[in-house]
């Protein structure tokens, strides 16, 4: 999509200060971070909302969870990190194209 940041990124057409990609997913620095490592996690996939992932989707996104928990330690986080998916504005998702933020580095508030 050619109005996504993310798709942007992906595509290489923004530049992101990158951590990890593979063919399925980006890790990158978040530009406005709220914890000493904040990092987004983007599939490569187009779509806003888990409610919008297929079946093929949802596998992806559990391989995605497996290795954000493979590289935690080399990213920084191995005493700990926080995913957090918004869903909608409500929840402050301002970028409509699913992403993991994760966070850590430090102790992090509730």
């Amino acid at each position: 999509m050619k109005d996504c940041i993310f798709c942007n990124i992906v595509a290489g057409e923004i530049p992101a200060r990158k951590r990890y990609e593979d063919d399925e997913i980006v890790i990158f620095e978040d530009i406005e971070p709220k914890a000493k490592i904040h990092l987004l996690c983007v599939p490569k996939e187009h779509y806003a909302y888990l409610s919008e992932a297929d079946e093929i989707c949802a596998a992806s996104l559990g391989r995605t969870l497996k290795k954000i928990a493979a590289l935690a330690p080399s990213l920084g986080l191995g005493d700990g990190y926080r995913l957090v998916v918004n869903q909608g504005e409500n929840a402050g998702q301002t970028v409509k194209h699913l992403h993991i933020h994760i966070m850590g580095g430090e102790v992090l508030p509730f």
